[in-house]
């Protein structure tokens, strides 16, 4: 466990970073109030969290528990295409699943976001209307991140205006890595105003970020400059959504809650394909974080192909055995 950390024991210019959310008119930010602040967070026990993941893992989860944990799952996915082939068709289509992901049977809950480039958020958002489910567009030059500011404010007002009520973003990863903290801190601010009233998953992409200290310390610097969600991966890196990473970004949110009295979103994304795999998320996220996090507006799960797997596995609870492949719609 991490305990949580107390913002009297830090520097003045530090503990000044625990101010409310933007627009931080009287607080003075620099590398080294950051620097201070994110490398004075507890460190990470690599070999624990790793030893911790494994036996969460390993918890079983009887029928009817596992019954509500699938449900819970579908309703919490981004389904998500993200190709350069993406077309209007293919998201009509992705967008119908969304609405009605088992067509055999209406009680099988709805996802909560279908996830595409910006320039199709509006096609999504018609498919979508009236149906609650939320259109997520990744922006600021996704995957890479690698554009000029503002080209990525534009990217993101585009998005927006074309019918994207929830905003992807990614991190600069090399300006963190070289420790230019308020250059990445001030740009989630920015990119955060630009949403309006959309909501911002700041994309960390995790394994680009090579320690699991790195990881709290990104999570933490996304959280203080107003994001919303906190998301591993493009899922366009190798890896992307690992339990330890995932662990260390639930214990940032439950930490920055305790600390701040504001509550933060978590997405895992990318790697998330089996049921089995949902299942170690959702017992990761009641365990560390507690069971507040354990709706879609809290915790959300980026995938294109774990809808279907979660599918066959609802069915074989329903009748007793699984279907074949051709049940569910190819993505």
């Amino acid at each position: 466990m991490t305990h949580v950390l107390d913002p009297d024991a830090l520097p003045d210019d530090a503990r000044a970073l625990m101010a409310p959310p933007p627009p931080y008119d009287d607080v003075t930010r620099s590398d080294a109030a950051f620097r201070t602040f994110l490398h004075g967070l507890p460190g990470v026990d690599q070999v624990g969290a790793e030893a911790r993941t494994a036996m969460l893992g390993t918890r079983s989860i009887k029928t009817t528990a596992k019954a509500w944990a699938i449900d819970t799952a579908i309703s919490m996915i981004d389904l998500t295409t993200l190709e350069g082939s993406d077309t209007p068709g293919k998201v009509r289509s992705l967008a119908a699943k969304a609405r009605r992901p088992d067509a055999t049977d209406t009680n099988c809950p709805a996802v909560a976001a279908v996830c595409v480039y910006g320039d199709l958020a509006g096609v999504a958002r018609e498919a979508l209307a009236g149906s609650g489910i939320h259109v997520a567009a990744v922006a600021t030059a996704f995957p890479s991140g690698r554009a000029s500011r503002a080209v990525k404010i534009a990217d993101v007002k585009d998005a927006v205006a074309n019918g994207a009520d929830e905003i992807d973003m990614v991190i600069d990863r090399g300006a963190f890595l070289t420790g230019r903290y308020l250059d990445v801190f001030e740009e989630i601010v920015a990119v955060k105003e630009a949403c309006g009233s959309a909501h911002l998953k700041v994309i960390l992409e995790t394994g680009e970020l090579v320690t699991l200290d790195n990881v709290r310390r990104a999570s933490w610097l996304a959280m203080l400059a107003g994001g919303d969600f906190i998301k591993t991966s493009t899922g366009k890196i190798s890896p992307a959504a690992t339990l330890p990473v995932c662990l260390v970004m639930l214990e940032a949110v439950r930490d920055f809650r305790a600390a701040t009295g504001r509550q933060i979103g978590v997405k895992p994304a990318g790697g998330i394909r089996t049921t089995k795999d949902a299942m170690k998320h959702l017992v990761l996220v009641n365990e560390t974080a507690g069971p507040d996090w354990l709706s879609p507006d809290w915790f959300r799960i980026g995938a294109s192909s774990l809808l279907n797997d979660l599918l066959l596995q609802r069915q074989k609870l329903r009748t007793g055995h699984y279907s074949g492949p051709d049940y569910v719609t190819v993505d």
